[in-house]
């Protein structure tokens, strides 16, 4: 159960950061990198320890390790860490460190066994090589000699500074504090004096020059401008004179040189800055590094330093002289050693979570230190900086234990309960300097929101209570909410019922309260008298409020549910018995803890909880239906269910609910099974007008051209053009079938796509688009319906059988047999017609919308013989390929004769009202009728037999019979229509007078309006005079 935590954690020092393990306490600082930080905090820190040996002194460094009476921490009778000012010695350097630190003995941390050492030359000196080696004391073998690390030269390779840089300081300090020996360290701007006396030529390259400048300005800035020590008014001219002098650093460096005007104004406006006061008193300590919480983040760079780099959970041996010269920089940091205390146990605790918490003795250091810092906290004497720091540091320590503690069954298991131990006395610690420090200045708005919390005064057991009842509230919810699967969810599924959910929670409360007494009871009871009893009690209240939750949820009384109520019984049993073997002990005998556990109660009127459980069922439904219209999409849920997810989720919920509502051994049901089914044949109805709301086939037909006469011309220029035909010797014969299209404008004819009619080149796709793929998935869909409806209607119809209900005890089996559907009779037949109107809907779509540029649009425009069928019929069989892929089997049949139907219309159409792009001549009904027989195959043999040859007959009929008007004389057409014409109208056969027949749009050859749009369509003279003389018809353009 404990959490996985990596081995190294990096540590981020904004924390806004997500991700971060530990928080960041201090603020942010801008423009100010780790790496910034820690180089300046080395140059303050080398400057501060100029006049000890190793650091510029005079003093040789020992090449022997030296008695360690004189150096070190000692501790007092109250326990607090006394550092010896006499710890750096005459012989200067951790040379001369003893091997096991006094600080480290004081806190309990180990000691490294090996030291820094150092090659040195024949001669004594160091060896001009960077590299470090680590030996017994002793000379290594060969000529090199090795020698114990200084402090300085320690100090320089934990703050990670090469030796040029370190030089390059070194002799810069020279020049810089020349005749100044005795200058005291917090009476020098140390960024100021290196810009002085640093130059471009000190450097490798100008950009490595700029990078540095911008660091000392960037430190200056923080310093003086954004966390002054002393509070900065806007309108300080100096602050805007240095402010102009940082956007002019910007882009180049500044000139640093003695003459520089710039480099004047900046030493004017930063000593300005440096010296300022509250009261305007003379000081001799100026401000530029003291301000918070920059000094902090300067000194905490000094302070990681103490763990060593070869292994970061070691504090080095050489800490008590490298502590005791880090204290030389404390009057530049405007810190005293109550703040160091606190930082320094912040960076203990910040180095154990940083290294991954595998390192007990880090903890325990810190442990160690906050007693000091409780110490410390109670002085009358605190600054207000102080105050601040300590804030900062409780809160952020204090939430990362609480952040665990109150989570200890994810972070804690039996492996790391001894750490669990070490992060409830860290939280215990820093609660209780905080409830001691909550009325100090600044104190009590830091911890006021964490005192929420706890908001009586402080108390270990009250403590530790929260953190019980926390964590397991907290393992409740993960257990219930990692085990619970959908019992939330609108659709439950038939492997996922709540009540078997509310078992396995049962089993898993009673799991968590056994692991709970063996694993973590034994060490909160160093706190608490009870802690098991607060766990038993909290589980059985979280346990209670789910349960009466699933009760209150109206789900009705089943079999599951008295399964339930018996494991929730056995439970709470195992619970109190628990929680009284642990309390028995306590003041009360746990009888206050006891109270708490309120007992199990549910009420059983049956009648009332089956109705409930049907209402809530059918809102259930009423729910998934009106979600179904707000998000369906009409994609099929997968290949093998091409159905709408909404429609399985729905049909699912019904069938579920009819399946439990018959395990519920009760009798008298017939009206609760009426009241059911009624419900569900509404919610059924109104899911299917839904699936009918596709629109109508009409929407998809073009509409029907102006009726005109061809534009037939004169004989003489048929003559003309007959005589100037070239000859055509060697030309396909194929070519020559066009017949004549004069009259016809050239400009009406479409331009030939890839794939249209007449080009045999190219291989169609199907030209179904999404939109009609996902009619398909409608049909699929209402088919899917249709067939559940029929089983659900099945399961619910011998209820409503006459004579008496049948016996529970009665096989289910046997009680189903020879039952007919008595139910959802309406729901049956909306299912019916939609699926018709669906899948004319779907057809007619396909082949006006989508498969317009092959069929209407260019199937026989110009001629005939160019533009024939048979680039059409492919591209219909490859689309009636992805029809029968894309529907189930019981919804292919008819969408096939859908399909079938809207092509004759099509066709019919192209024939009869195919606008001015298309004339037709006797002579190509032959090439007609031949496409005509072609089309009636395609669904013979592409339809895989779907659509039976005679249907295919029958509904072709109507469009052969239009054929045979096209090989009609057009005299004889005249006639015919004439008396049709005449007949229709009610004016016998009189011939003088024709009138216009109306359009009906029910093509056939009896209907006037079909042959007259034939004549319409012929192109010869015959024809055009006709439909001049009776209706005066305008020509095509």
């Amino acid at each position: 159960m404990g959490r996985r935590r990596p081995s190294v954690v990096s540590f981020i020092d904004d924390a806004e950061e997500d991700g971060a393990e530990l928080e960041w306490p201090f603020g942010r600082l801008k423009d100010l990198t780790r790496d910034d930080l820690r180089a300046t905090a080395y140059e303050i820190f080398f400057a501060a320890s100029r006049s000890t040996p190793g650091f510029g002194g005079r003093a040789t460094p020992s090449h022997h390790a030296s008695d360690a009476s004189s150096s070190g921490a000692a501790t007092d009778a109250a326990g607090r860490l006394l550092y010896s000012p006499g710890g750096l010695g005459g012989s200067g350097g951790g040379a001369n460190m003893a091997v096991t630190s006094r600080i480290k003995r004081s806190l309990g941390l180990r000691t490294r066994r090996a030291v820094y050492m150092r090659p040195m030359t024949h001669l004594g000196s160091p060896a001009m090589s960077p590299a470090m080696t680590l030996g017994a004391g002793g000379t290594s073998s060969g000529k090199v000699k090795q020698r114990p690390m200084t402090s300085a030269e320690i100090m320089r390779q934990q703050m990670g500074v090469s030796e040029q840089r370190d030089n390059r300081l070194r002799k810069t300090l020279v020049r810089t504090l020349v005749g100044q020996a005795g200058k005291r360290t917090e009476a020098i701007i140390l960024p100021l004096e290196l810009l002085r006396h640093l130059k471009p030529s000190d450097f490798s390259d100008p950009q490595q020059y700029h990078q540095w400048q911008q660091r000392q300005l960037r430190i200056l800035e923080a310093g003086l401008l954004l966390h002054p020590s002393v509070p900065l008014d806007r309108t300080n001219s100096a602050a805007h004179r240095f402010s102009e002098i940082m956007q002019a650093s910007e882009f180049k460096p500044i000139d640093t040189g003695k003459n520089s005007e710039t480099m004047r104004n900046l030493c004017n406006c930063v000593m300005a800055l440096a010296w300022r006061t509250q009261n305007g008193a003379p000081v001799e300590v100026c401000h530029w590094a003291d301000g918070f919480p920059l000094n902090v983040y300067l000194y905490l760079a000094l302070l990681r330093s103490i763990f060593d780099i070869r292994d970061e959970t070691v504090v080095l041996d050489e800490v008590d002289e490298l502590v005791e010269l880090m204290k030389k920089t404390w009057s530049t940091f405007g810190i005293n050693m109550m703040t160091h205390n606190v930082l320094f146990t912040w960076v203990l605790f910040e180095q154990y979570v940083a290294t991954g918490q595998v390192e007990p003795d880090l903890i325990a250091a810190t442990l160690m230190m906050l007693i000091e810092v409780a110490n410390d906290a109670k002085r009358p004497d605190r600054e207000p900086g102080y105050v601040r720091v300590l804030s900062a540091v409780l809160a952020a320590m204090q939430g990362w234990a609480e952040k665990r503690l109150l989570e200890y069954h994810d972070w804690f298991d039996k492996g790391t309960i001894a750490l669990m131990e070490n992060v409830l006395r860290l939280a215990l610690s820093t609660a209780k300097i905080i409830s001691e420090d909550a009325s100090s200045c600044g104190g009590a708005a830091v911890f006021a929101e964490r005192e929420m919390l706890f908001p009586s005064k402080f108390s270990s057991v009250n403590r530790v209570e929260q953190y019980i009842r926390s964590s397991l509230k907290s393992a409740f919810t993960k257990v219930f909410e990692n085990g619970n699967g959908k019992i939330d969810s609108m659709v439950v599924e038939v492997d996922e019922d709540p009540n078997d959910t509310l078992v396995h929670l049962a089993k898993e409360t009673e799991r968590i309260a056994l692991f709970e007494k063996e694993t973590y009871s034994q060490t909160l009871k160093r706190w608490h008298p009870a802690p098991t009893a607060v766990a038993v009690a909290t589980l059985h209240n979280c346990f209670g409020v789910v349960l009466k939750q699933h009760l209150a949820r109206g789900s009705g009384l089943t079999n599951e549910l008295v399964r339930v109520l018996h494991t929730a019984g056995k439970l709470e049993r195992k619970l109190v018995q628990m929680g009284m073997e642990d309390s028995a002990d306590a003041d009360d005998g746990g009888k206050g803890i006891m109270r708490e556990m309120s007992p199990y109660e549910v009420d059983s009127v049956i009648l009332n909880l089956m109705k409930n459980w049907i209402d809530d069922r059918l809102r259930m439904a009423t729910e998934c239906v009106s979600r179904a219209k707000e998000t369906e999409s009409w994609n099929p849920k997968s290949k093998s269910d091409p159905y709408a997810q909404s429609a399985m989720e729905l049909m699912k919920l019904a069938k579920v609910t009819v399946d439990e509502f018959f395990e519920i051994q009760v009798g008298g049901r017939d009206e609760l099974v009426q009241t059911l089914a009624d419900g569900l044949d509404s919610l059924f109805q109104d899911y299917i007008s839904f699936v009918a709301s596709c629109g109508s086939k009409q929407s998809y037909i073009p509409a029907l051209p102006q009726l005109t006469r061809c534009n037939q011309d004169s004989r003489v220029l048929q003559l003309w053009k007959k005589a100037s035909t070239p000859c055509k010797a060697g030309i396909d014969p194929s070519l020559l079938r066009a017949p004549c299209r004069a009259g016809i404008d050239r400009s009406l004819r479409p331009l030939r796509r890839p794939g249209a009619a007449g080009d045999g080149m190219h291989q169609p796709r199907p030209t179904a688009s999404r939109g009609t793929q996902r009619l398909y998935v409608r049909l699929n869909t209402l088919h899917y319906l249709l067939g559940l409806l029929h089983t659900i209607d099945k399961s619910l119809a011998f209820f409503s059988r006459p004579g008496p209900s049948p016996s529970p005890h009665t096989p289910l089996r046997s009680r189903r047999r020879a039952v007919y559907p008595t139910h959802f009779d309406l729901a049956r037949s909306s299912i019916h017609s939609t699926i018709l109107h669906v899948a004319e809907v779907a057809a007619y779509r396909l082949i006006f919308l989508d498969s317009s540029q092959s069929f209407y649009d260019s199937l026989y425009v110009g001629s005939v013989a160019e533009a024939s069928i048979r680039p059409t019929l492919r591209v219909l069989k490859q689309n009636l390929s992805l029809l029968v892929s894309v529907l189930t089997d019981r919804a292919q049949p008819l969408a096939v004769k859908e399909i079938m139907k809207a092509s004759f219309e099509a066709f019919l159409m192209v024939l009869l009202a195919g606008g001015s792009g298309r004339a037709f001549a006797r002579a190509d009904y032959d090439m007609v009728a031949e496409d005509l027989v072609s089309l009636k195959r395609i669904f013979c043999t592409s339809g895989e037999g779907l659509v039976a040859e005679e249907v295919v007959q029958k509904e072709a009929a109507a469009m052969e019979g239009v054929a045979m008007l096209m090989s009609l004389p057009t005299e004889k057409l005249v006639e015919e229509f004439s008396v049709m014409a005449c007949e229709a109208s009610g004016l016998g056969r009189s011939l003088e007078t024709v009138p216009m027949p109306p359009t009906t749009g029910k093509w056939h050859r009896s209907d006037p309006n079909t042959v007259l749009r034939v004549l319409c369509h012929r192109n010869d003279d015959v024809a055009n005079r006709f439909l001049k003389r009776a209706y005066d018809l305008t020509k095509r353009r």
